[in-house]
């Protein structure tokens, strides 16, 4: 056990201002400051620094050199010039392309991605996202694409396939799975088609057997066993009679028909029916020509930008990997707040662009916190503008609204940070091009502020009062906005009771029903050790559309830390699953929070 449990910190409010997207294209000297929908490393953009220090000594370097003092002598940093190779590969069944993968990460090194692989670790390591996957694979079906994304995004954002670049193998499979990547922006440089005539996939495949004991693979005519011994206890594998083949056939093509457009433009065809000597050579070239060409577009910046850019990211890297870092030191900087606001801000547009209409969002961390001190409530309605102007500037007709004064007579009032709030938004900054009063509004909570115009509705900290209740307001907006969105900013929707304990009996149930009803598209909290706020223990987050990551966080050395993934979860863990993670402990069985934990769990 841990020396105490893991305690989450009370609902903060932290900044984030539009940055980079985590997984967004930019040149490898320039550091990406957004999260990605799972970024399971300390560094949560796909484009890595590289970096590496040598003696001061005669050194050929084919990228930008650079020569610093150090107090013990110089250095040279050599840093990289493009970005590592991303690459992208699909062929129907038996059409070789397990065999050109073997030769493409012999020959550039790249970091080869399965989506079998992984499920095959996943259910292997009986990880939540495997139990979940085995659930489907044991009745027959399909795996979801939400998992097997997920488990992609993942992969993707480990440090080595960073640093050496990717080979996506078979995936997207899909349409949903393209559209999920490139929402993220992730996107290769090069999609390979092998291109088979179906007459020979079909004798590739019917000819194919199995060798039980060794699990090698064998062709009647291609690749013939060894030895008649062999030959004996070869097996035809189920998948592999001819209706089979053709069913899959047949599959593969409307899938690859209806990802085709995602990748039309970086798409080569390669001829798959030669031999893998000549089929590679292919394949090479036209890896190696899309690599010159990273390099050259990198190139051609002016040298001064490069060097900044360099410069920037050096400095900024030994800040933050993932997830910024000091998080307990408050105020925080500029920098912080825009990576939260940013990272907030992108899973909220992928909600609303998927149609999602009942959300909100949940980012608890000091510098968010308004009843630790009232000033704090300024950066939670930062955040609130940041995603109120990037929708206007969609042409979205956006209505900010704070709840107004609850009760009468002597239980009138509203939750004491949230007092004079609507004033301060009427003086904020909104821009130089007129937002406020024509695509930004100011309102308060209740039906009679949904107007025909309103495109899309920001809830400021919706809460309960002693005494009163915002639900039943709160459910009247809803229900007069319809199918449009409505995004709740920290809401704290339980009940909580008045003086003659009314609020806690009479329709308690269907107030807390309807409060359950909004999905979360973003959360974040810090963990401590229970009944404390330091040190920092670790990290949940979620964006919308993946799962839950855990972070552990670290330090390297006086005065830096730095976040470690630990975990991830398809639904939100409780305080039992995030203590097994810190400890190691395997998740197989489903488990009740109990003792201690069970108290936790409530808070958290």
């Amino acid at each position: 056990m841990l020396p105490a449990s893991l305690s989450s910190l009370h609902s903060s409010n932290a900044h984030a201002t539009p940055s980079l997207s985590p997984l967004s294209h930019s040149s490898s000297s320039s550091l990406s400051y957004s999260s990605s929908l799972l970024s399971f490393e300390p560094s949560s953009s796909l484009h890595h620094l590289h970096r590496r220090l040598v003696s001061f000594s005669p050194v050929h370097c084919d990228n930008h050199l650079r020569i610093k003092t150090k107090p013990k002598g110089l250095s040279v940093s050599c840093v990289s010039s493009s970005e590592p190779l991303k690459v992208m590969i699909s062929g129907a069944p038996a059409s070789g392309k397990g065999t050109q993968c073997e030769l493409i990460v012999q020959k550039f090194g790249l970091v080869h991605i399965s989506t079998g692989d992984l499920l095959r670790a996943e259910v292997s390591a009986g990880t939540e996202i495997g139990n979940r996957a085995k659930e489907f694979m044991n009745a027959g079906q399909l795996v979801p694409d939400e998992i097997v994304t997920a488990m992609v995004i993942a992969r993707l954002s480990r440090e080595d396939a960073k640093e050496k670049g990717w080979l996506l193998d078979g995936y997207p499979r899909s349409f949903p799975q393209a559209q999920s990547l490139e929402k993220l922006k992730i996107r290769p440089d090069i999609y390979v088609v092998l291109d088979v005539p179906d007459e020979i996939l079909i004798d590739r495949c019917v000819g194919r057997r199995l060798d039980p004991e060794t699990g090698k693979i064998y062709h009647l005519k291609n690749f013939p066993p060894e030895t008649a011994e062999i030959k004996a206890r070869l097996v035809t594998r189920p998948d592999d009679t001819e209706e089979n083949v053709k069913s899959r056939l047949e599959i593969y093509k409307q899938n690859a028909k209806a990802i085709s457009s995602t990748h039309s433009n970086i798409m080569k065809k390669i001829d798959g029916n030669r031999p893998k000597e000549k089929v590679f050579a292919d394949i090479e070239s036209l890896l190696s020509q899309a690599q010159k060409e990273k390099v050259e577009r990198t190139a051609e910046k002016p040298l001064d930008q490069r060097k900044s850019q360099s410069n920037q990211s050096s400095s900024s890297k030994d800040k933050w990997k993932g997830i910024p870092t000091r998080l307990n030191n408050i105020p925080h900087s500029r920098e912080i707040r825009n990576y939260f606001y940013d990272d907030v801000l992108q899973a909220t547009q992928r909600a609303v662009n998927d149609g999602r209409t009942r959300l909100k969002v949940e980012i608890n961390i000091p510098e968010l916190n308004p009843e630790m001190d009232v000033y704090r409530i300024g950066t939670l309605m930062e955040l609130v503008r940041v995603i109120a102007l990037t929708f206007a500037d969609d042409g979205k007709r956006v209505k900010v609204c704070v709840q107004g004064s609850m009760g009468e007579g002597a239980l009138a009032g509203m939750p004491l940070q949230l007092a004079g709030t609507r004033k301060i938004l009427e003086f904020m900054d909104w821009g130089d091009y007129g937002a406020k009063d024509t695509f930004i509004k100011i309102g308060s909570i209740g039906a009679k502020e949904v107007d025909e115009q309103d495109d899309i509705f920001i809830l400021v900290a919706p809460q309960n009062a002693v005494g009163n209740c915002i639900i039943d307001d709160l459910k009247a907006m809803t229900d007069a906005a319809g199918n449009r969105p409505v995004i709740l900013i920290n809401p704290r929707l339980k009940d909580l009771p008045g003086s003659s304990g009314i609020m806690q009996t009479m329709g308690r149930d269907k107030r807390l029903e309807y409060a359950a009803s909004f999905e979360s598209c973003y959360f974040f909290r810090l963990l401590y050790y229970a009944g404390t706020q330091y040190p920092i223990m670790g990290a949940l987050r979620m964006s919308y559309l993946y799962g839950y990551e855990l972070y552990k966080r670290v330090d390297e050395s006086l005065g830096k830390e730095k976040y470690v993934i630990l975990s991830t979860f398809i639904e939100k863990p409780n305080i039992d699953d995030i203590n097994d993670a810190f400890l190691g402990k395997p998740r197989n069985q489903e488990k009740k929070a109990s003792g201690i934990w069970g108290f936790l769990s409530s808070v958290f």
